[in-house]
């Protein structure tokens, strides 16, 4: 994907746009030491418990610059938008507050839009429109964010599963919203995003989606809102690597206008969530990074790494170690760990424990089943990997 995102007057390296590749971490440490907190290694992929990704040298170097400048962060945020919608496909775009931060701009433009007198009575929802439908299998802790706006969550289907006539039935005249969630190891017995779509539009119902993980691969920046989605939230602090507070918003203009009416620097809802001036700068330029990055190169090279943990385990007696990619739970090439019903070691939450105990504590992915756990590439280095694979084998092979 090439795209003129309107700040070319960067140079970017080609070490960066070429597979990605991240220098060594071991000597940025001290800044962490001398406050006595530990430097980790984060091989769960994004979580923002551990830091998320590594910033772009190239974002910090241009959020640096941007830091020095004044602007009017209307007229910022109102090209900032312009960006986002080229690379999105949508009509228009802002940039939040990290990607809970834009789930609770998405309720407010669908609860009280751009009226001042309704934006300013939120949280309070009495007398508006403030029922968000959601599938119960969708359900997770980030949904509190739309609770934040005021709105009052309507869980319709099963635990994992939801019939269209259950959405059709759920509809009334406070219904604000339909919100879809997007991400890994969610059930695929969900409603599809599409008929979701064409349920609501039917009744002139906006859907917002949280798709904060789903990037990359980078035809997910153009899939939900090509599918009918009116709103959707993707993070920038995870796999586009910009800084780990921002959100990248888009959609329908008129929900995107109120969005950004909520949000900081007005007084409404959205204050307490600012973006500042250079973290919008940092977010463009790591988005245009991103979108110009081969994604081949970028998954052989993880691949690579990936068949490093498979080859340095594969003799493991008890557990199967693969390399998994996939457009549902693997959205990069990752290694996953699974325990046989032979396996006589310690179990998965007593290998996590060790594994994140002493001087340098190292972090796993554990989102996926309980005899299971996996390593994603996505904020490794090759010194972080090495250690990474070292540990693994000394806690596994522990007599």
């Amino acid at each position: 994907m090439v795209l003129s995102l309107g700040i070319e007057a960067y140079s970017f390296s080609s070490a960066n746009v070429k597979g990605c590749v991240m220098p060594p971490t071991s000597d940025l440490a001290d800044v962490y030491r001398a406050i006595k907190v530990r430097p980790i290694i984060n091989a769960t992929g994004t979580t923002t418990l551990y830091g998320g990704t590594k910033t772009r040298t190239e974002t910090l170097e241009v959020m640096d610059k941007a830091a020095r400048v004044m602007v009017h962060l209307d007229e910022l945020n109102r090209e900032a938008g312009k960006v986002i919608a080229r690379v999105t496909g949508a009509e228009a775009g802002f940039v939040s507050c990290g990607a809970a931060g834009g789930l609770v701009l998405q309720a407010a433009a669908c609860i009280a839009g751009s009226d001042p007198a309704k934006m300013q009575q939120l949280p309070d929802t009495d007398g508006l429109k403030n029922e968000i439908i959601i599938q119960r299998c969708h359900r997770f802790p980030y949904d509190q964010a739309y609770r934040t706006a005021g709105a009052r969550l309507v869980d319709i289907g099963e635990g994992r599963r939801c019939q269209p006539w259950q959405l059709e039935a759920a509809f009334t005249e406070r219904t604000a919203a339909v919100a879809y969630l997007v991400a890994q190891h969610r059930s695929r017995r969900a409603l599809p995003l599409e008929v979701v779509c064409e349920i609501a539009h039917a009744r002139g119902v906006p859907v917002i989606v949280d798709a904060a993980s789903m990037l990359p691969p980078r035809a997910n920046l153009r899939k939900y809102i090509a599918q009918g989605a009116d709103m959707v939230i993707f993070s920038g602090g995870k796999g586009v690597r910009g800084p780990q507070g921002s959100g990248i918003l888009c959609g329908r203009a008129d929900l995107i206008e109120a969005a950004a009416a909520h949000a900081s620097p007005h007084q409404f809802i959205g204050r307490p969530m600012k973006v500042a001036k250079e973290e919008v700068i940092g977010l463009l330029t790591a988005i245009q990074i991103f979108v110009e990055e081969d994604e081949d190169d970028e998954n052989f090279r993880y691949q690579v790494m990936m068949r490093r943990v498979v080859d340095a385990l594969i003799e493991v007696p008890g557990i199967q170690v693969s390399v998994e990619h996939d457009e549902y739970d693997y959205l990069i090439p990752s290694a996953l760990i699974q325990f046989g019903r032979d396996w006589k070691g310690p179990d998965r939450d007593q290998v996590l424990a060790e594994m994140a105990s002493g001087e340098r504590p190292i972090y796993l992915d554990d989102l996926g089943d309980p005899d299971e756990f996996v390593v994603s590439p996505l904020s490794l280095d090759d010194e972080e990997l090495e250690t990474v694979i070292q540990r693994l084998r000394e806690v596994l092979l522990k007599p």
